[in-house]
């Protein structure tokens, strides 16, 4: 019994230095090795200071940004250590009151804009962290974002169509934009 008892002991130190130690420094050092960008959490830097991620969204509320998905994580909006979606089914009717009260939100800020308001502007991502809004949705926005800015529609839209980030293997997906990188873009524009 003490010799069955000795060997396991020993395996567990053994697997428990391999699994809990070893491999994960090896695949972490791989990993910055290979490719430290995404490695490091996908920062944007300005400044030499990160100002976000690449992956996780964040809530812009001026008129001057375009403006993300709504976020249905708890606590507070793109809290990353939360993430989740709401669950709530289309036909909820706590959904339907959310997607209406967003959608009188937009109205009323822009109510000059006659477009019909894009789905990803009123309901939240499955993972509730999503950086990136349709092309759509960042060309509805288009002129409130112009004319809180002073800007031209014109030029604001091409700064859109110049952060298009299309399909990946020009297969999977849609077309998005990223909404840090196109309102970091914007700040340097004006």
């Amino acid at each position: 019994m003490i010799i069955q008892l000795r060997a396991a002991i020993v395996i567990l130190a053994a697997l428990t230095l391999l699994t809990g130690l070893i491999y994960p420094l090896v695949v972490t050092g791989i990993a910055q090795t290979v490719f430290p960008y995404q490695a490091n959490g996908s920062l944007i830097l300005r400044d030499g200071r990160p100002v976000g991620s690449e992956l996780i969204g964040q809530p812009f509320t001026d008129p001057k940004y375009f403006w993300s998905r709504p976020s249905a994580t708890p606590s507070f909006p793109y809290n990353a250590a939360a993430s989740g979606g709401s669950n709530l089914g289309p036909t909820n009717p706590a959904l339907i009151e959310a997607v209406r009260r967003r959608v009188e939100a937009l109205r009323a800020v822009d109510p000059e804009n006659p477009q019909p308001i894009p789905v990803d502007l009123v309901t939240a991502s499955g993972s509730g962290l999503d950086p990136h809004i349709s092309v759509a949705a960042a060309l509805y926005q288009v002129p409130r974002v112009a004319r809180a800015r002073g800007l031209p529609e014109e030029q604001v839209r091409a700064l859109v169509e110049g952060y298009i980030e299309g399909r990946l293997f020009g297969i999977l997906g849609e077309p998005r934009v990223n909404v840090l990188q196109l309102n970091l873009a914007l700040d340097e524009t004006n």
